[in-house]
């Protein structure tokens, strides 16, 4: 026929252009991310919600955090400054600190500059309410000498507003600065540790090779403290990239080999020779085709979807497999004949699986989506190479069965016949059976939850919480953003959030938080406050405390005269001052709605209880990026349990018009079945059903289809075509089990979830082409 002449041709040409896609893609580097955030659901956000998102997820993308201690603190404190100084060097970091470079004389101007528009609240109104309340606090803390310590001297700051500042803007927390070492340190347990910040110059989830360098000078470092009798703690987002990373290249290259590996032991037994390794190239042709796919449509590919797409090498190989297959029913198998027989119900099980995997490419979620084209493309090139390229390499070679598998699906048959044939067993039995599978369907628990996108190593995972314990830094991903006309309104909204937070410290897991207001008064409340100060100036009763400790009270009416002519301090003039470095990346700036702030959190506070301080406060919205992200994967689950039914309902239209109305019922019988008893086993597990175990499911109804259509055409017998069954589902499994030991939650979920389904497919696929004898008629 002519068509065996130039199919293949055809094939290998288009062979040809996909290397050289392949080629131009790569020319600069590997296009494989690991990036997380690209995996997840985009929410549409106005230019200053994405700011405010961006300012908050920045520490976690480039800061790296380092705690040196648990032994001599002396030691620790030089071998801080000795890390901090071979690391600036460093071209990996942009910026590497061992405490806090402060410029005393420029500190000290702008306390003073700042002692209207920067006193605390309480501070203020107790001046301007109770000013002789305050002097005699005052006197109070001139005549203790540890609580008068301050950097501006006295006779400079009489009412000592600058030390209020100082005190208002230390930070909360263990952390503290050691004047003595000028490190920053924290002391836990009798233990000191010296804190180390250090900012890196590439992004830590970016495509490069910067993460595995941090991670192994951490590594390096770690050793070189631990003999010299200290210890190092390290936490950044950079440790989780490279974590991720190498755990998701060692995943793939273990599963890919394990699967190979596997599949070529099964190919050897079952059709002994070395011929029938050929039908590898389905697999690697299906694995380039989605690569190339995914490149093309997305620019890159995620290095977790290669994870998941290393399990293809199971599904591609089904092809060939069905095709091979048929050796066990025909002892004069020959490759282009034996093509043509099956190839319509190849075709249709190109159907089944690409409605399965298109399916996902509707749900609002980019991580499914690169997933479902890799995977769509993956089985458009292993079927096309199965019907275009390997009858024409197998033109002259007849596989040669093994004689037990044959015998094993012929006895497996038959056992479903005796069963068909005992109507108490069957129904009996099935009854037990259904029993069972209802009480794991009711244990099912569905839960979704980002951290199980992540397999975190126990190590790294008790270094963030020992870091979290000693310094008090645990970052939380909630936040406020509020909007206001102005400045006044806004840093008035700011204040309004920070009173109702602050009874939460005590009790309900908020440690701390930072807002513009703790810093910033409004310009009209520091110009009511200079007005007030000037009447003050004018009164000497509240004042005459001072005397007793003979500071004169010209003195105190002079520095209350100084004060009310002070110049009023705007956000961006009151951020300019040094000790407010902190608090600049709250304040957003405005656009034509008017301006933006932020109030960012420490710990693990009730969600609802700032949800509702939210809702109290116009222009406050409490944004909950992990809740939110959560939430939509539960959408998102539910958006793919309506595409899975959507999926039966193509899959049940394809098959009447491809195999008739009696076919519909028999070969969706199979998958649905299958995942029903899947998930009662995951229910009996404890497994929960997340967003990609029903993805898994997706794939399953979608197999579990095709296993069904090979048994309903029997071509060249029932026991042939279930040895094509077995063979191709013991592939599937073997790849996809594989998956189930991930260190991924995520991925090990949906790898069991999938060879959980497959197995039951193969068990349940006779079914679909038993039909009952006819009774014989007296």
């Amino acid at each position: 026929m002519a068509s065996e002449r130039w199919l293949p041709r055809a094939f290998l040409g288009l062979l040809f252009l996909l290397c050289c896609a392949l080629v131009w893609q790569c020319r600069e580097n590997w296009p494989i991310s690991t990036d997380l955030l690209t995996l997840l659901p985009q929410q549409q956000l106005d230019p200053m919600e994405q700011e405010a998102q961006a300012r908050v997820q920045a520490p976690l993308s480039r800061q790296l955090l380092v705690l040196i201690g648990g032994g001599d603190t002396e030691q620790a404190v030089i071998q801080a400054k000795a890390l901090s100084e071979r690391w600036s060097a460093n071209a990996l970091f942009s910026s590497v600190q061992a405490g806090l470079p402060v410029d005393l004389e420029s500190l000290r101007r702008a306390l003073l500059a700042g002692r209207i528009a920067m006193l605390p609240a309480a501070d203020r109104q107790l001046l301007e309410s109770e000013p002789e309340r305050y002097a005699r606090q005052r006197i109070q803390d001139i005549v203790d000498p540890f609580a008068s310590a301050g950097l501006i001297p006295l006779d400079s700051d009489w009412l000592g507003l600058t030390k209020k500042i100082e005190q208002a803007l230390r930070p909360e927390g263990n952390v503290q600065l050691d004047i003595a070492s000028g490190t920053l340190q924290a002391r836990y347990a009798d233990e000191d540790w010296v804190l180390v910040m250090a900012q890196t110059q590439a992004d830590a989830f970016d495509q490069g090779g910067s993460s595995r360098g941090i991670a192994a000078l951490v590594a390096e470092e770690q050793a070189q403290l631990q003999a010299q009798g200290l210890r190092m703690l390290a936490l950044g987002g950079v440790l989780y990239a490279d974590v991720g990373r190498t755990q998701a290249i060692k995943e793939s290259i273990l599963i890919g080999t394990g699967s190979v590996l596997g599949i070529v032991l099964t190919l050897l037994l079952a059709l002994r020779g070395w011929r029938a390794l050929l039908a590898f190239t389905a697999v690697a042709c299906g694995m380039l085709a989605g690569f190339v796919a995914c490149v093309a449509l997305f620019g890159g590919i995620h290095v977790l979807t290669l994870v998941v797409g290393t399990s293809l090498i199971g599904i591609a190989i089904d092809f060939p497999m069905h095709w091979l297959g048929k050796s066990f029913g025909m002892p004069d198998w020959r490759g282009w004949p034996v093509l043509w027989r099956v190839l319509p119900g190849l075709s249709i099980s190109l159907a089944a699986n690409l409605v399965g995997y298109l399916a996902l490419a509707f749900t609002p979620f980019p991580g499914l989506t690169q997933i479902a084209v890799f995977s769509s493309a993956g089985v458009l090139g292993a079927y096309a190479c199965t019907v275009c390229l390997l009858p024409g390499w197998m033109r002259q070679w007849c596989p040669r069965p093994a004689p037990a598998l044959l015998h094993f699906a012929e006895h497996w048959l038959r056992w479903r016949d005796y069963l068909a044939s005992r109507r108490p067993l069957w129904y009996g039995g099935g009854g037990i059976l259904l029993a069972v599978f209802a009480g794991g369907l009711m244990r099912v628990d569905l839960r979704d939850d980002l951290r199980q996108w992540l397999g975190v190593p126990d190590d790294l995972l008790g270094q963030a919480v020992e870091v979290g314990t000693i310094t008090g830094y645990i970052p939380t991903s909630q936040f406020f953003l509020v909007r206001a006309p102005d400045e006044a309104a806004l840093l008035e909204r700011q204040a309004q959030i920070t009173r109702a937070l602050t009874p939460l410290q005590a009790a309900d897991g908020l440690t701390s938080f930072l807002a513009l207001s703790q810093v910033a008064a409004p310009v009209p409340l520091q110009r009511q406050t200079q007005a007030r100060l000037a009447q003050l100036a004018l009164e000497a009763e509240p004042w005459r405390p001072f005397e007793s400790l003979g500071i004169p009270l010209a003195a105190i009416q002079n520095e209350l005269l100084a004060l009310s002519r002070l110049p009023t301090l705007d956000l961006d003039a009151a951020l300019a001052l040094e000790p407010l470095e902190t608090w600049r990346n709250l304040w957003l700036g405005g656009d034509d709605d008017g301006v933006a702030g932020l109030i960012t959190l420490q710990g693990a506070p009730d969600i609802e209880q700032l949800r509702r301080i939210a809702a109290a406060v116009p222009g406050a919205s409490l944004v909950d990026q992990s809740g939110d992200l959560n939430s939509m994967f539960t959408a998102t689950r539910i958006k793919a349990a309506e595409l899975k039914l959507a999926s039966y309902l193509a899959a049940a239209a394809l098959l009447w018009l491809a195999l008739g109305k009696a076919a519909v019922w028999r070969i969706l019988a199979v998958p649905l079945c299958a995942s029903l008893c899947t998930l009662a086993v995951m229910g009996y597990l404890g497994q929960p059903l997340t967003l990609f175990s029903l993805f898994g499911l997706l794939l399953v109804s979608a197999i579990g289809a095709d296993y069904a259509i090979i048994m309903y055409e029997k071509v060249a017998g029932e026991a042939a075509s279930f040895c094509g069954v077995l063979l191709a589902g013991g592939m599937t499994l073997l790849s996809f089990g594989l998956l189930s030991f991930s260190h991924t939650p995520a991925i090990a979920n949906f790898g069991l979830s999938v060879a959980l389904g497959i197995g039951f497919c193969v068990l349940i696929a006779p079914w679909a082409g038993f039909l009952p004898k006819p009774v014989a008629t007296p």
